[in-house]
């Protein structure tokens, strides 16, 4: 994932819960406990990922579970959507699909 500075979200409230790291494509990352992986992800960069079927970046659209626009891919298994899954200390998120998945 190309990186612009800083992520599109920015954390104006709840600032003392518990950080968390993650990582992401392989970079380290941090969010705070009680984040979904879609915040934890927007916080540290500008898009969740590319279309499939084009260049055009994707920050998730209806960001309530309604749309299909925010899945993202674990690192060992199977795909998630971010906007309604929780953060874990430890997870290992790809913004690309691997060729040897279905």
């Amino acid at each position: 994932m190309t990186e612009a500075t800083g992520g599109r979200l920015v954390r104006l409230a709840e600032t003392v819960r518990q950080p968390i790291r993650f990582l992401l494509d392989g970079v380290e990352r941090t969010a705070l406990s009680g984040d979904t992986v879609l915040t934890a992800i927007l916080t540290n960069v500008p898009a969740l990922r590319q279309a499939e079927f084009g260049p055009e970046r994707r920050a998730g659209f209806c960001l309530m579970g309604a749309c299909q626009d925010c899945w993202i891919w674990q690192e060992q298994g199977p795909r998630l959507r971010a906007c309604s899954t929780p953060v874990a200390d430890g997870m290992r998120l790809q913004t690309r699909t691997r060729e040897d998945w279905p």
